[in-house]
């Protein structure tokens, strides 16, 4: 409904593409995917089914691959070792347990016992000290890539045992952070898994204190 809407308001009502269908109804959203990608035929009628249907894999169905040989082909990668600069550590972004992509179903996290917030910085112990922070501190995230920077405002280090000189915050919270030439050489994925970053405490007592009340209540 969101993207709809927003396609509606930019192209206004005259565009070819009938947004606000879409927008009132997800079945014409179906249709259009069927019409362009394989396996979804019928999408309309077998997705109400009780449960659900099996999209179509080849290497798993017929043991076929789609290159150029015919054959899976693997691919052996050097490993790179990250050195980020003076003060700075590596972050990654990931997901809770009860989140879909960019959708999430609650602010509990029942995989890393985080529960009442989403914009948490998990970070080693020993980072935390080394930093001159303590666990629960608020801050604003700075990641550095090009020369450029980029900030993420109010954010609560936890302490966890994530690997030292690494830390991580859930996306798409974080996704702020990602410079947009900060991509992968080959698939030219964005760099969620690996950013450099610094921390500044974030301005603004009062706000800190609520928000400190707040998650201790909730466990946090």
């Amino acid at each position: 409904v969101i993207v709809a809407r927003m396609a509606e308001a930019t192209f206004g009502p005259d565009h070819p593409v009938n947004w606000k269908a879409m927008a009132e109804d997800y079945d014409v959203i179906r249709d259009h995917i069927e019409r362009v990608l394989p396996g979804f035929k019928d999408f309309n009628t077998r997705v109400r089914t009780k449960n659900g249907f099996v999209l179509p894999n080849p290497p798993r169905d017929t043991r076929s691959f789609a290159t150029d040989i015919g054959r899976g082909r693997f691919t052996v990668s050097p490993l790179e070792y990250l050195t980020p600069p003076p003060g700075h550590l590596v972050l990654q972004t990931i997901r809770s347990h009860d989140q879909y992509n960019t959708t999430y179903y609650g602010l509990d996290d029942r995989y890393r016992g985080i529960s009442g917030g989403r914009r948490v910085i998990l970070i080693h112990p020993e980072d935390l000290e080394e930093l001159g922070y303590q666990d629960r501190d608020l801050v604003d995230v700075i990641s550095t890539f090009g020369g450029h920077d980029r900030k993420a405002h109010k954010f609560r280090l936890v302490a966890y045992p994530t690997a030292k000189g690494c830390a991580a915050a859930y996306f798409p919270e974080a996704n702020v952070l990602v410079h947009k030439d900060n991509v992968a050489r080959e698939s030219n994925t964005p760099g969620f898994k690996a950013m450099f970053v610094r921390f500044e405490p974030h301005a603004g007592e009062a706000a800190a204190a609520e928000e400190v009340s707040s998650l201790e209540a909730s466990g946090v």
